[in-house]
């Protein structure tokens, strides 16, 4: 897989990097997550389990909770990327022990960002943060006569997954504008990657049917059920 998140190298091996060779459990939890990634991203949820529960064993050896905190949000946004809302609750089982930065990404990928400081998120996140939470205080104003933006800093996230989990944060807060909502279809498209491109695919035929775009709506409708062939 040639776009590994980069939440897991930051979060996960960058944490633990040294100059020799990395310990057993380091390497392995890390082929696990890579292969749960993969597997998820392709709608594979058999194997995507058994990756991520082989991942968790293999930290479970250092007895580090903050450890097991970063895998379990790396998990959480890898759901966010494909619509998939809910509480992340193995990050809630082991946020006591987490740092503040993960802290902050739990907020991020929940899309309460109202009061999170940008500089605690990973560099290509905070551009969107920042502009969304002057977007909020702009609406808290009409009288400034300000309106937000048609497009959202998205296309200034290079990594992939990266830009579908911020896109899946941030229509937890706002609905996305076509721009926006076109570039994550296009995002899971490129990559191949069936279960996110499904999810958008779904809230952009929505969107289309909602304002009567039949033309556009069949096109999507089309591209769904091409998707949705397995082999």
């Amino acid at each position: 897989m040639r776009h590994f998140p980069a939440l897991t190298a930051t979060l996960l091996l960058l944490a633990c990097a040294s100059a020799p060779p990395p310990p057993d459990w380091q390497s392995q939890s890390f082929a696990a997550l890579k292969s749960y990634t993969s597997a998820y991203l392709s709608g594979n949820t058999r194997v995507a389990e058994v990756e991520f529960e082989r991942a968790k064993a293999e930290v479970a050896r250092t007895g580090r909770p903050d450890l097991m905190a970063r895998i379990e949000l790396l998990r959480c946004a890898t759901e966010v990327a494909s619509l998939v809302m809910k509480p992340c609750a193995g990050f809630a089982a082991v946020a006591q022990d987490a740092a503040p930065a993960e802290q902050a990404y739990a907020s991020f990928i929940a899309g309460r960002w109202d009061t999170l400081q940008a500089a605690q998120l990973p560099t290509h996140y905070r551009a969107l943060v920042t502009q969304s939470q002057a977007q909020a205080g702009q609406t808290a104003k009409p009288e400034q006569g300000a309106s937000a933006p048609s497009q959202n800093k998205l296309h200034q996230i290079e990594d992939p997954l990266a830009r579908l989990v911020a896109a899946g944060a941030l229509i937890q807060r706002q609905p996305l504008s076509s721009i926006d909502l076109d570039l994550a279809v296009e995002t899971a498209s490129d990559q191949g990657w069936r279960r996110p491109l499904l999810a958008w695919l779904g809230v952009q035929l929505k969107r289309q049917q909602t304002v009567g775009e039949a033309h556009a709506a069949a096109k999507t409708q089309r591209r769904i059920d091409l998707a949705l062939q397995k082999n």
